[in-house]
């Protein structure tokens, strides 16, 4: 891909259509993000503030835990709904868009279902390793309802095909924005841990209810009604390949979305519940840090989705997104090292302080997410997701073993040490496969649907 190499003229780029939609869709959900973040700050905040250490750690390791389920069961389905309806609604084909919504939804309810399931029996046998006390069970139960409205990904996809970023960007600031004014009525009323948990657990239902709500109402509007049917094998048998494509991108997905929750939990087990919350100040600031990448990534996957993968025009888009991220991310990195321990003491109080050494060190791989946001779609594009699923089961089996080996001689230094790592290494198992994919991307033919777009 040397030749690939980003002009000078960095203004050309904004006379390439695509290119500018990409942009315009990531500032709409980055509108969204920037005040999700700010108030996800001010929640946390008064979390860390109106409990003790320990108690805060609990809240995380609760929420993480039902977080993580949910990651691990999740298929992607917004991914499906984007790869397969994008073309579907452009030839006008309604009824196969119907299909692949209902399937969709019928892989969402069922993987939630399961997942709460799981979840609630697995509880009691694993809630000492992970430090939850006996007395907080029945609020960790609790939280686990939440899973099949976590898990389901059909909302996100249809919005997305229907164009609505700005209704996905009005509808990220309703979890945050509750869970903001729950944590200040939590705080100033001293209703302790009970009253936080509840807070949480409202605002993630609110949020998830206010998606489907958004999404229903864009079908009704766009004549979708009664897309959310509930059926697998017959869509399945209209839509080839959809079984392949659930699997690998949930498995893939599931591996690396996981990430965060299951970090959290096993630093909890190794180190207790005070480690994980400080594990989790860190990682909030360093997910608040790198949400650029994230945006431009849910924007960027539908437009080269629609292009010739066998002409250099979505090469060329996804290295210059990658260049304009990347400039990004070294920026937010510096402000990181210069800003990041004044605001932690500020936002969570000085007994949080020692999450900025963390913070440091992960903020070290922040350049290294933020420039390498575009190659799981290019390997999308080509039809690699299976190179998409090795690359990141790789990472994060390497990501697991370094978390289990550094945290037993260097504490939650190690946590970071592994974190920072297993960051390069998801980066690097992802660039091989996807400079092979360019280097023999005249030997791939355009889908007759790139074509009709193209």
């Amino acid at each position: 891909m040397a030749r690939l190499t980003p002009s000078l003229g960095i203004k050309h780029w904004f006379s390439d259509g695509v290119f500018r939609t990409i942009l315009r869709n990531a500032s709409y959900l980055g509108s969204g993000k920037l005040g999700g973040a700010l108030l996800g700050l001010v929640a946390l905040a008064c979390a860390g503030r109106g409990m003790t250490p320990v108690l805060f750690g609990t809240l995380v390791l609760i929420h993480s835990y039902a977080n993580g389920v949910g990651a691990l069961v999740k298929f992607q389905t917004w991914q499906f709904i984007v790869r397969y309806g994008a073309p579907a609604r452009h030839q006008g084909d309604i009824a196969k868009l119907r299909d692949i919504i209902g399937f969709g939804f019928s892989l969402d309810l069922v993987s939630g279902l399961l997942g709460m399931a799981g979840a609630m029996l697995l509880l009691p046998h694993l809630a000492q390793w992970l430090g939850i006390d006996r007395q907080d069970m029945m609020l960790a139960l609790l939280y686990c309802t939440l899973i099949p409205t976590m898990t389901a990904a059909t909302p996100t996809g249809i919005l997305r095909v229907l164009d609505r970023f700005d209704q996905i960007a009005i509808q990220q600031l309703v979890t945050p924005l509750l869970r903001a004014i729950g944590g200040l009525i939590a705080y100033f009323g001293h209703i302790g841990f009970p009253g936080f948990v509840v807070t949480w657990y409202v605002a993630d239902l609110a949020g998830d209810l206010c998606l489907w709500g958004m999404a229903i109402r864009e079908m009704r509007r766009q004549s979708l009604a009664g897309a959310l049917r509930f059926g697998l094998r017959t869509p399945a048998r209209r839509l080839p390949g959809a079984w392949d494509f659930v699997w690998t991108t949930n498995i893939a997905h599931s591996i690396w979305s996981a990430w965060g929750p299951i970090s959290n939990l096993i630093v909890g087990g190794l180190l207790g519940p005070v480690a994980a919350g400080l594990f989790k100040v860190a990682a909030t600031f360093f997910d608040s840090a790198s949400k650029p990448a994230d945006l431009m990534a849910r924007s960027f996957y539908p437009e080269i989705m629609r292009l010739d993968p066998s002409s250099r025009h979505p090469w060329k888009l996804g290295l210059r997104a990658a260049f304009l991220s990347g400039l990004v991310g070294f920026v937010i990195f510096l402000l990181v090292v210069v800003g990041g321990k004044p605001v932690i003491g500020f936002v969570f109080g000085q007994r949080y302080i020692d999450a900025f050494d963390l913070l440091q060190l992960m903020a070290l791989s922040l350049i290294v997410t933020m420039a390498s946001f575009p190659l799981e779609s290019l390997l999308y594009m080509v039809s690699r997701q299976r190179m998409a699923l090795v690359a990141e089961g790789l990472a994060v089996s390497c990501y697991a073993l370094l978390l289990f080996a550094l945290i037993p001689f260097y504490g939650i230094m190690g946590a970071g040490i592994a974190y920072m790592a297993g960051i390069c290494l998801k980066a690097l198992f992802t660039l091989i496969p996807t400079v092979s994919s360019y280097r023999t991307r005249h030997r791939l033919a355009p889908s007759t649907e790139q074509a009709a777009e193209t």
